[in-house]
């Protein structure tokens, strides 16, 4: 098993952990300027960050789907039929969740750091961050998936020696 798949779950689910709770957050704590809320979209915007969310509710759908026809295999046709429906349907909903993560940004920064931000993102050195950031977040990904695997190996190969020395062969 690689990393990859356990790994970006759990980002998702982080990351909507962390949306819920600086809503929650932002709306106990004060009112947010619409000055505040302009910046923290168009940051959003700039780099991107609501393209993290874009898996999800073909997920959620896709998931529940599965579960549907392992249950009720004679209606897998029609389960996948409303699944599609569903997964069109709902894509709309994303916009629910850059309102929430514009309020977590214009929450956690004041709107000299928004404009500031704002700045280095326009930046050349914003910019080329904005580009690459993908690009070492897969290079990294993949970096994690093969020290995973090495891991794997060595637990496995201790593991056995292990069992052996104690008397039992695992298979």
């Amino acid at each position: 098993m690689t990393i990859r798949q356990p790994v970006r779950l759990f980002c998702a689910a982080a990351i909507s952990s962390l949306v819920f709770a600086g809503v929650a957050s932002a709306q106990q704590n004060r009112a947010l300027s619409p000055a505040a809320m302009l910046m923290a979209k168009e940051l959003i915007d700039l780099k991107g960050a609501t393209s993290v969310f874009d898996p999800i509710v073909n997920g959620v759908v896709e998931y529940h789907k599965n579960l549907f026809i392992q249950s009720n295999p004679n209606l897998a046709g029609e389960i996948q039929d409303v699944a599609q429906k569903l997964t069109a349907e709902l894509q709309s909903r994303k916009v629910e969740m850059h309102q929430q993560l514009a309020r977590i940004y214009a929450q956690h920064f004041t709107d000299k750091e928004l404009r500031d931000a704002l700045a280095f993102y326009r930046s050349p050195l914003g910019k080329k961050l904005i580009a690459e950031e993908p690009k070492v977040l897969e290079d990294a990904m993949k970096n994690a998936d093969d020290w995973s695997r090495k891991l794997a190996e060595e637990v496995i190969t201790k593991m056995r020696a292990e069992m052996t020395r104690r008397g039992h062969n695992l298979i």
